[in-house]
């Protein structure tokens, strides 16, 4: 698998895992954004995307946000850290 040229180099797994299937999903790569911090211990990730493309990340009763979640999850826990994703209009 070859990097994406727009992902940045210091971005982090967690990161870079949101934003590869977050780009995959919506008709508008280019206008999703993924940003990291840091709340109590854990690594917050927020995810905004074009406005006509949100419904494409949530997906039918949130299933697409849900198994989003979880493979933040999976990475998280395979790199030793706790994580969470926001998604925001």
């Amino acid at each position: 698998m070859s990097a994406n040229p727009s992902t940045p180099l210091g971005a982090g797994p967690l990161r870079a895992v949101v934003e590869v299937v977050a780009r995959g999903l919506v008709d508008h790569p280019d206008a999703v954004v993924v940003t990291e911090s840091e709340r109590r211990g854990s690594t917050v990730l927020e995810l905004r995307t074009a406005p006509g493309d949100m419904g494409k990340i949530i997906g039918r009763q949130g299933r697409t946000a849900a198994a989003l979640r979880t493979l933040l999850q999976v990475t998280a826990d395979k790199h030793g850290k706790r994580a969470s994703l926001d998604i925001r209009d």
